[in-house]
């Protein structure tokens, strides 16, 4: 049910994101799901680590990996969530179109590192590495794309949201999606990190 109450910056709770029944269910219903997701990955993480040796002959991930623009992609998804916390800010502070400008950003950087990764992907291909060259690639191919999948997924949830309200400003039932669409782009940073570690940075040392 939508709050008809006018809001002010000074009406606006300190904690938006729970100050209705609706939100607090939000909040609760996200941390179940992020439970799920987080079997998933650790899943695949294990799958990744049984199999990263398994390269049938083919390039191995010193052949491979390339951490400058590993490294460089990391940096925009880790800044990303910075930005997405200065959003979060905003909302709390209820600076609407502060914390859509905020939000655009992380968007952005969103997408620049999604291209990194896409191109990043091209380059292995032309190398030989692809998902059915060895276990390896299939393993590789399937953790660090399953990732991928989650941030073009977090990109429209957050357009989705930035879109739709554009017209409405921020109140108590949309502050709720809002908060909740940010930890989880913070959830995708962090498993990008264990990702760097795992995938790249063990990977180089063998």
């Amino acid at each position: 049910m939508h709050v008809e109450e006018k809001l002010t910056a000074e009406t606006f709770p300190a904690s938006p994101e729970k100050a209705t029944l609706e939100g607090k269910n939000k909040f609760l219903g996200f941390w179940l799901f992020l439970g799920g997701e987080t079997v998933l990955f650790a899943s695949l993480f294990a799958t990744f680590l049984a199999l990263r040796d398994k390269t049938n002959g083919g390039p191995t991930s010193q052949d491979l990996f390339e951490l400058p623009l590993v490294f460089f992609a990391t940096m925009i998804l880790l800044t990303s969530s910075l930005t997405s916390v200065y959003a979060m800010y905003h909302m709390k502070n209820f600076d609407f179109k502060k914390m859509q400008l905020w939000l655009g950003i992380t968007v952005l950087l969103g997408a620049g590192f999604l291209a990194l990764e896409i191109y990043e992907f091209n380059h292995y291909i032309h190398l030989e590495h692809t998902i059915t060259s060895s276990a390896f690639g299939s393993a590789f191919y399937v953790l660090v794309g399953t990732h991928g999948a989650h941030v073009a997924f977090g990109l429209l949830w957050i357009l989705t949201l930035m879109f739709r309200n554009a017209g409405r400003g921020l109140d108590l039932y949309n502050a709720p999606k809002y908060y909740v669409a940010s930890l989880y782009w913070h959830f995708i940073d962090v498993v990008w990190i264990f990702i760097f570690t795992v995938v790249y940075l063990m990977g180089m040392v063998g």
